[in-house]
């Protein structure tokens, strides 16, 4: 079973506030993105699709799913700590339970992205945790969320990655990331998504194929064969060689087109896909 999920980021303002919505006005961009592709995901039914929306978007994204589409809806993290009968149902201000999550119509989550690592990270640096204690203290909290979404019924793709500071030390940051991460756990119903940090963004150099096969079979070693998907950007030019990889089972897509009208257009996320399954490892 190969994994293709997207994060759609904020994808979804307008170019006039700074954003990259060149598809639809803001009510129905999540509706046009699952119409647009949906019908297409059919012609491969060996792959699972989740697509990781804003949380505006989850019930319109969930209600135009029809009743034999291939996609699943997720949304882009859970809080902490759930809804319970008998418990806390009202202090979550802010915050999305998995319960809520599951509820409008979601049957995945993203947890642990680089970028949720990083507010995290921000969060612990103005109490003066930082270093070594913050990261650890940000690994038992993306625990919570994990067994929180479980809870709930929710799959998870679990992230996982080391920053340039860290790549000496790239099996210890990692093998810490899926101990802690995965504590407790029900690893039957998690992917792991490995993001080299380092390497994403404008001007850096992208992992090349034996850097993410070294990382993808220690994933697997660490964690008894459970299935990797890159993490670090699903796109055409490297869908081929990442379809390559034994070890690697998928790939995260968020951006399509990255010159020009930079965003994401639904064309050229099957046209990723295409490539993808077009050429992978038996």
């Amino acid at each position: 079973m190969k994994h293709i999920y997207l994060n759609l980021k904020r994808f979804d303002i307008s170019p006039a506030k700074g954003g990259v919505n060149r598809l639809a006005p803001m009510a129905a961009w999540g509706k046009t993105i699952v119409e647009s592709t949906q019908d297409a995901l059919k012609a491969y039914p060996d792959a699972e699709f989740v697509m990781y929306f804003p949380e505006a978007h989850i019930l319109s994204a969930a209600a135009a799913r029809t009743e034999d589409s291939p996609l699943q809806v997720g949304c882009q993290g859970v809080f902490r700590s759930d809804t319970a009968v008998g418990g806390n149902f009202g202090a979550f201000t802010a915050n999305r339970t998995a319960n809520a999550m599951k509820e409008a119509g979601c049957q995945s989550v993203l947890i642990g992205h680089c970028e949720e690592r990083n507010d995290k990270m921000g969060v612990l640096a103005e109490a003066g945790v930082t270093g070594e204690k913050a990261a650890e203290a940000v690994n038992r909290i993306l625990n919570r969320e994990v067994l929180c979404a479980q809870k709930a019924g929710l799959s998870v793709l679990y992230c996982i990655g080391e920053k340039s500071e860290e790549q000496s030390q790239w099996e210890a940051v990692l093998g810490t990331q899926l101990e802690l991460g995965l504590l407790g756990a029900d690893k039957n119903k998690i992917v792991i998504g490995y993001e080299p940090i380092w390497s994403i963004g404008p001007g850096k150099a992208p992992a090349d194929k034996p850097y993410i096969e070294k990382i993808a079979r220690f994933v697997k070693a660490s964690t008894e064969g459970m299935d990797v998907v890159y993490g670090g950007g699903l796109k055409q030019e490297n869908a081929a060689m990442l379809a390559s990889i034994p070890e690697i089972d998928g790939g995260l897509i968020a951006l399509t087109r990255f010159q020009g009208e930079i965003g994401f257009y639904p064309g050229e996320y099957l046209d990723i896909i295409r490539i993808y399954m077009r050429n992978c490892v038996q």
